[in-house]
């Protein structure tokens, strides 16, 4: 697995959106917190148009991504925000061409898609983290910015994070993949499907129903993919207006399709959707252990 080289201050990011469209104060605001991390910013010329709900055409948006990767004065580039319309690029770019210039890509939610075929098509570590127009404009916690610029600089080279509970109890390791779970769902029967096998799959979600939840998990589970995982994690998965009695269930589907796998699977890492969504290298190893509630990032360095 490639691992990009360190974002040191100084270095120019790229921010590009290839997603949904973007309001220009949330950028301007996101943007501000990176300069004053020390970063130069250079926002892609298509981060503010508008083509129905997205950022831009495809080919607009998915060639802006691929110039960002291309271009060597750029160190690293992070996703402006989710929402919809990466799944609809992936047929226009070249992951190839992306691993012969290896950069830090961050992003997350609709960036599930970008994350994973990166990991997969370039054999490179990504980072599944916060969004410049999203998270960085709302405001990160200390703890969260600072865990993001150590990993991102090399600094920290492993670390450990706390699970609420565990599921099914056991040990794990193997590479980390994953991210949205209704992003992942999506990406079944594509030719753009993480290949599942020995991995830790990381799963988080916001904003569904209970049952939605469910028909997800039995979807994963009627494909075969949880069968075929080293061990699952999940994030947070922030049921529709925050209700409890929706938290609840999603707990109970949670326990009752993963009830005999033989894999370990821990539940509620701060990573994803109402979290200080703590950044994440997919592609990296990691272990996890049922016993001490603990995901261990194994090796999150950057080259």
């Amino acid at each position: 697995m490639v691992k990009p080289p360190a974002l040191r201050p100084g270095d120019t990011v790229g921010v590009v959106a290839a997603s949904a469209t973007v309001e220009h104060e949330h950028l301007e605001r996101g943007v501000g917190v990176l300069t004053a991390l020390g970063y130069k910013v250079r926002v892609s010329k298509h981060a503010l148009d508008r083509d129905a709900i997205l950022a831009g055409t495809d080919r607009d948006r998915a060639e802006e991504l691929a110039a960002y990767f291309a271009d060597p004065k750029i160190r690293a580039v992070f996703g402006a925000r989710g929402g919809y319309g990466c799944g609809r690029l992936l047929p226009l770019l070249d992951f190839a061409a992306f691993a012969r210039t290896p950069k830090i890509f961050l992003g997350f939610s609709d960036a599930t898609f970008l994350l994973n075929v990166i990991v997969e098509k370039s054999a490179m570590v990504c980072f599944h983290g916060p969004m410049v127009a999203m998270d960085f404009a709302r405001g990160l916690t200390r703890r969260s910015l600072d865990h993001l610029v150590r990993i991102l600089s090399g600094e920290t080279r492993s670390f450990e994070l706390d699970a609420h509970e565990t599921v099914r109890p056991g040990t794990a390791e193997g590479e980390l993949i994953g991210g949205c779970l209704s992003v992942v769902v999506a990406m079944l029967g594509t030719p753009y499907a993480p290949r599942f096998d020995g991995k830790i799959l990381f799963l988080e979600d916001t904003g569904e129903k209970a049952y939605r939840i469910d028909r997800m998990l039995v979807q994963l589970r009627q494909a075969g993919v949880l069968d075929r995982v080293a061990g699952i994690v999940f994030g947070a998965i922030r049921p529709v207006d925050g209700s409890e009695s929706e938290r609840a269930l999603i707990a109970r589907f949670v326990a009752e399709q993963t009830a005999d796998l033989r894999c370990p699977v821990l539940f509620g890492i701060d990573a994803g959707h109402g979290t200080e969504n703590l950044a994440l290298p997919m592609g990296a190893r990691t272990m996890l252990d049922g016993a001490r509630r603990r995901v261990l990032f194994m090796d999150a360095a950057v080259s």
